[in-house]
């Protein structure tokens, strides 16, 4: 799967993910959209939420009202973030015992088990398009 993201002015970027348009930048250059950060914090709580909402369904309970709660922190050098805390919210008649489950299920996701075991990733120059 590829993706591309292009600069379009100052510190604002789009992504094109799939023929979906992502504006990206940061909050002193206009405020358009999420940071690079944000986005990466935001595609594990997604992934989280994808994963709980199928295990709900899966178990015939109810998965309106799911949610997940995310709040990260960044260190500085060198620059990543060093703790996400995700919290997922439930209907109240979901039992607890699926409510474990359903937090083992998620802790799966293809985000977070890349964060476990972390890709192998090449970074290269290509010459400019003519």
């Amino acid at each position: 799967m590829a993706l591309e993201v292009r600069h379009v002015a100052g510190e604002r970027f789009e992504a094109d993910i799939r023929g979906h348009r992502v504006v990206i930048d940061q909050p002193d250059a206009g405020d358009g959209g999420p940071t690079p950060v944000e986005l990466f914090v935001a595609g594990l709580a997604s992934c989280v939420a994808a994963l709980g909402r199928a295990y709900l369904l899966r178990h015939g309970l109810p998965a309106d009202g799911l949610s997940v709660t995310a709040e990260h922190d960044v260190e500085q050098r060198p620059s990543r973030v060093s703790d996400v805390q995700l919290v997922i919210r439930v209907p109240d008649t979901v039992p607890e015992h699926r409510r474990r489950g359903l937090l083992t299920v998620a802790s799966r996701c293809t985000v977070h088990n890349s964060l476990r075991t972390p890709p192998h990733v090449t970074l290269t120059s290509a010459p400019p398009q003519a």
